[in-house]
């Protein structure tokens, strides 16, 4: 059984405890995946020690907020052991409904605390930046809802560091809240932010990092080797900028480079897609990796990464860094 106590990290300088690996909910909830089975994956991540789930207002149109609700409800555990996060951008149809105005994110909070059936949410994100909205207004909104105990934290997701400082800084100068983690896309394929600029942040503001697609939305799964199967996310329509980049050139390199990594994942006893998680968890600056499964079988093989982690030794690292060729020059070097 793949136990990951004893391996929680906390969220960025804050003192809340989040477990390494946490269970998303993009793309599956309410959309590839029976109510059921996310069930099921959330069963075995909970007893696993995964406490951390992310979700979205966007997900599903609201569907996904809503089966995680249940769900917890359902098995009736207890809400202080749980991190539960939710991201605010998109949420209605109209003007009013999407954005990050002061108006839309007390109500779009609002609106997923009903969906999940939930008093608070531990960490909401702002989804995006929005340049319609005077950073002001957006941290005061933020500050806001986490004194009236609708949120405890709130973090960014897909912002520059540029904007994390500013929203920083505006905290400071008016006595905010300011936001305690980055949500970022982080895998083997894209080092850039996580390496280079959210340490910087982190060391600067103690803004952490919590990452997602550690498998490239299952590039790095070797799936794709051969194709598109019918079953896989690439092969949905709203994911043909995905199909696109597997049958590109630099995806085709993608795919040799992985064949390479196979050979060392089979040296350290596991599979491709445990070493591309593991990989994410041995960088220190991240606080937690999401993981977005379609099936209890995938979800075991990935928490099983905690295993390959002691093995991730600085030897193998710079084996993997010379496949890859991409590793981000940094102007300094944090972890030494």
């Amino acid at each position: 059984m793949n136990n990951l106590s004893g391996f929680d990290r906390n969220l960025g300088k804050s003192g809340l405890r989040v477990s390494c690996l946490g269970l998303g909910t993009w793309v599956t909830f309410g959309g590839q995946i029976t109510d059921e089975v996310a069930e099921q994956l959330m069963t075995i991540a909970y007893e696993s020690g995964v406490n951390l789930f992310d979700t979205a207002e966007v997900y599903a149109g609201g569907r996904a907020e809503i089966i995680l609700g249940n769900i917890i409800k359902k098995k009736c555990w207890r809400r202080s052991s749980l991190v539960i996060t939710t991201k605010l951008y998109w949420g209605g149809k109209a003007e009013t409904e999407r954005g990050l105005s002061r108006k839309h994110i007390i109500e779009g909070l609002k609106g997923s605390l009903q969906r999940m059936q939930l008093e608070y949410v531990d960490v909401v994100f702002a989804n995006r930046p929005d340049s319609n909205t005077p950073m002001e207004e957006i941290v005061r909104a933020m500050t806001y809802v986490i004194n009236q105990g609708m949120a405890m934290y709130w973090g960014t997701s897909r912002w520059t560091a540029m904007e994390i400082m500013e929203a920083y800084s505006v905290a400071r100068q008016f006595n905010l809240i300011p936001p305690v983690c980055e949500q970022a896309e982080y895998h083997l394929f894209q080092r850039e932010k996580v390496e280079v600029q959210l340490p910087e942040l982190y060391h600067k503001i103690g803004v952490g990092a919590m990452t997602w697609s550690p498998l490239a939305c299952g590039i790095i799964t070797g799936k794709y080797e051969n194709g598109i199967p019918e079953s896989s996310r690439a092969s949905m329509k709203s994911y043909q900028w995905l199909k696109e980049k597997i049958v590109s050139e630099d995806g085709r390199k993608q795919q040799a480079k992985l064949k390479e990594l196979n050979h060392i994942a089979e040296k350290l006893g596991c599979t491709l897609p445990q070493l591309a998680v593991a990989w994410c968890l041995r960088n220190e600056g991240v606080s937690s990796v999401l993981l977005g499964t379609s099936n209890p079988e995938q979800l075991t093989e990935n928490l099983g990464a905690i295993q390959v982690l002691p093995k991730m030794t600085s030897h193998v690292v710079s084996e993997i860094d010379h496949i890859l060729g991409n590793r981000p020059y940094s102007k300094k070097d944090y972890r030494s």
